[in-house]
């Protein structure tokens, strides 16, 4: 739901860290729909103030899952500090409709040296969502519902996101008991990571009214692990949990795809637990580095698998690390990265790739396909 956003009340100057950032107060109004209770509602509708606010700002969206905790306490002012948002103001809450309004104001102080400014984009391939119990997507016949939940994530990736850049979507499954499997579809996909997930809970409680509609409240449960795509290893697992009010009759078929059902009670939760994957993804990976790996070389020139999507500027100078493998004593194959001297800059940019010029051109020949690299903070 879109509402009107942003106002920007002042707007000051100061130097952080040898940077000039642009801090400022920004008068935001956020919304929810209450389903279980006003209390919770209005967390979830200053939880939605507080996002727009960061990314009208610049600052890092990522650092916005560290305040969610700290928003359960019902107060008018909440202060921070080590944090981009500094000083948060509650000065209106009213519900019209069964919609929680919140206006607050908001005081950010965005930085220059996060992640998602000093590090490349990392690539995401999102996988299809299965659901355990298909026959708790009886009601309604949402067979489908989390593969088009899928769908959502990346789109809320490709678009919101500060720090990813997915890949698209894949029919594969994604499990962590095949890491050689998930290897060759990220290098197939080009993927840095692979999301799975699984949906454990789809489950309705009935609330049978005599004179009026009977109340259905859903329940969405969602555990999702990430995969490293070099590895095949599990980096992050989180498990969400949400609860709507089923708007639709018991007997209907509701297409999952349409925007009667997102724009629904319950649709509106779902988009709000991929836009939390979104954060959450922003906290937990966006710091770990960003290795674009050599795809092609001639000569003195490389080609790397990321480009101007991604982040990758003209000049950028890069170091290079050989990869390789070996067997340990148990005769499990291992992957291992070996620092070099050798540096490249960026030459030409393309949209996904580009070329880089070897600052050592003595040293070209030990450059291989599959070595990767990774930007030098300066």
């Amino acid at each position: 739901m879109k509402k009107t956003i942003l106002i920007l009340i002042s707007t000051v100057y100061l130097s952080l860290l040898g940077a000039n950032a642009q801090a400022g107060w920004y008068e935001v109004t956020g919304t929810a729909t209450v389903v279980s209770s006003e209390e919770a509602a209005r967390i979830y509708a200053l939880e939605d103030a507080i996002y727009k606010a960061v990314t009208f700002s610049g600052a890092d969206i990522g650092s916005i899952a560290n305040l969610r905790p700290l928003l359960d306490s019902t107060r008018s002012e909440y202060q921070f500090t080590n944090h981009e948002v500094r000083y948060v103001l509650v000065t209106e809450q009213k519900i019209r409709n069964n919609i929680m309004f919140v206006r607050a104001r908001i005081d950010i102080y965005p930085s220059a040296i996060g992640c998602h400014v000093s590090q490349y984009k990392k690539t995401f391939l999102v996988g299809n969502i299965d659901i355990a119990s298909p026959q708790q997507a009886v009601m309604g016949q949402i067979y489908n519902v989390g593969d088009d939940f899928a769908q959502v994530i990346n789109r809320q990736l490709d678009q919101e996101s500060a720090s990813f850049v997915s890949v698209g979507t894949t029919d594969f499954e994604i499990s962590k008991q095949y890491p050689e499997r998930l290897k060759m579809i990220a290098e197939d996909t080009g993927a840095q990571y692979i999301i799975g997930g699984v949906i454990n809970d789809l489950t309705a409680t009935i609330d049978q009214k005599v004179l009026g509609e009977d109340i259905i409240n859903r329940q969405f449960a969602l555990e999702m692990t990430i995969f490293d795509g070099k590895t095949g290893n599990e980096v992050y697992n989180r498990t969400y949990r949400e609860v709507a009010r089923w708007p639709f009759a018991k007997t209907s078929q509701v297409d999952t795809r349409s925007a009667r059902f997102w724009a629904s009670t319950y649709g509106e939760m779902m988009l709000r637990v991929s836009r939390n994957i979104m954060l959450d993804l922003e906290s937990e990976v966006s710091c770990k580095i960003t290795l674009p790996e050599v795809v092609a070389k001639w000569e003195n020139t490389v080609t790397i698998n990321l480009g101007r999507l991604h982040g990758v500027k003209p000049g950028d100078q890069l170091q290079l690390w050989h990869t390789g493998s070996f067997m340990d004593q148990r005769g499990l194959p291992r992957n291992k990265v070996t620092e070099t001297d050798i540096t490249l800059t960026v030459s030409r940019l393309y949209e996904n790739e580009a070329e880089l010029s070897i600052d050592q051109p003595e040293l070209a020949g030990s450059i291989q396909i599959g070595d990767v690299m990774h930007k030098i903070i300066r």
